[in-house]
């Protein structure tokens, strides 16, 4: 293909050397002469691995070529990348004046312009910027259509400074944001080449993971370096005890628990959360990462009963009380603590889960039961369709399969709070229907 690639930074010039190695022709585009001229003179503007060895070998090869005039790179070309920088602004947000910039002069060049143009963001930009910010202008520039002239597309990038070149070849996944029914074929054919899974998905889905990658890389980082230093504080060489945690592949380095959903609970984590953060204020180590987890978890139980209160006061059926489905395990669970809640605000409230029968509770679960809600007995149902009898207001924590299709059809006109992203209750017909992340 023919290919422009609008800024000559990092990621720009990864991505001229790479798609130049397979074959496609690349204008990069920049506005800093010093970088036109370096690449026009087959010498890489960045610091990275290999990278010197493909802009020199697409420049000499005739592939790559720099230039100012943007105008002449997108009658050249058919595909164009935006890969201009979108540094903080002052008050933390992303700056998008770049971006702006970029998309106005594409949108400016395009017109005229009689064959089909792809435009494709490689930009870290927030959630909406295609849809409210990339689309309008080139639409406004171009006086063409989106999806008349030109079509838009998000394919965030995930290089890492140092091993760029290889994770460019390599990827874990190619993600790739399109307009609803278009299964960017463009994009498919210039990735055919690259051995990884490619998902097509709605912009908004495909700006955001980025922004959720590096948010977790960050949280592992601050995560390791605190426990790190309570661990070195107790004598603990805290590489050691990193190489075997990270050994366990089933939970602590997987998919797992890496789901939007309700508050966590249970026996296990808050009580080592807090005995982990013990040991940290016995060497007076400052760990405010960890300190905010439970502080955190606490807030998502207060955002539902909150929007709870917003409904005003009125039946509640509350589906699951135990701090997961599948046990019966009460201890610290966010649905004994919403109830609790919910109660003490006068709520009217009725309780089904399978798992719970009072009879069966035994122990410190027992105990903690009857300490938090003393009458529990009179709050629990044996029946889903029981559970729903004069209630206007549903909240479903959590039920068991066997139990959807009763809930389901007993489910006509209420408002139902879905804390647990059960498809059928969302494309329920008849309810109001409010998730918690989706």
């Amino acid at each position: 293909m023919n290919i422009s690639i609008f800024g000559a930074g990092y990621v720009g010039v990864v991505a001229s050397g790479c798609l130049a190695s397979f074959g496609h022709t690349i204008t990069a585009v920049d506005v800093s002469a010093d970088k036109i001229g370096m690449l026009n003179r087959g010498q890489s503007p960045i610091v990275e691995a290999e990278i010197n060895d493909l802009i020199g070998n697409a420049v000499r090869s005739g592939s790559l070529r720099a230039t100012a005039d943007s105008a002449a790179a997108i009658a050249a070309t058919e595909l164009s990348f935006i890969s201009v920088g979108t540094p903080s602004a002052p008050n933390g947000s992303v700056s998008l004046d770049a971006v702006d910039e970029v998309s106005a002069i594409i949108g400016r060049s395009l017109r005229g312009k009689t064959t089909p143009h792809a435009i494709v963001m490689r930009s870290t930009v927030p959630p909406g910027t295609a849809e409210e910010r990339v689309i309008p202008i080139l639409e406004h520039e171009s006086g063409l259509r989106h999806g008349e002239g030109f079509t838009y597309y998000s394919n965030p990038e995930f290089l890492r400074e140092g091993t760029s070149v290889r994770d460019f070849y390599a990827p874990p996944f190619t993600l790739i944001g399109a307009p609803p029914g278009d299964d960017a074929a463009v994009l498919r054919q210039l990735y055919a080449g690259i051995n990884a899974p490619l998902h097509i998905t709605p912009y908004r889905v495909a700006e955001s993971v980025k922004y959720l990658s590096n948010a977790y890389h960050a949280v592992k980082l601050a995560f390791a370096n605190e426990a790190g230093q309570i661990l070195a504080a107790h004598g603990v060489d805290a590489r050691e005890a990193f190489r075997l945690f990270r050994e366990d592949r089933t939970l602590n380095i997987s998919p797992a628990y890496l789901r939007p959903g309700f508050a966590f609970g249970g026996s296990c984590l808050p009580k080592d959360i807090r005995s982990f953060l013990s040991l940290a204020q016995k060497k007076d180590v400052a760990a405010p990462f960890l300190h905010n987890l439970l502080t955190s978890n606490q807030a998502i139980v207060d955002r539902v009963y909150e929007a709870i209160l917003r409904r005003g006061r009125q039946r509640v059926s509350l589906f699951g009380l135990a701090f997961k489905q599948g046990t019966d395990d009460l201890r610290e669970s966010p649905f004994v603590i919403l109830a609790e809640k919910l109660i003490g605000r006068g709520f009217d409230l009725r309780i089904y889960d399978r798992q719970v029968q009072l009879a069966r509770l035994m122990g410190s679960n027992r105990a903690y039961i009857e300490r938090e809600i003393p009458h529990i007995d009179r709050l629990l149902v044996g029946d889903a369709a029981v559970a729903l009898e004069g209630s206007r207001l549903v909240v479903v924590g959590h039920i068991a399969p066997e139990d959807q299709p009763a809930l389901l059809a007993a489910l006509s006109s209420q408002t139902v709070f879905d804390l647990a992203g059960i498809p059928a209750l969302e494309s329920k017909p008849g309810i109001t229907y409010q998730g918690l992340c989706w």
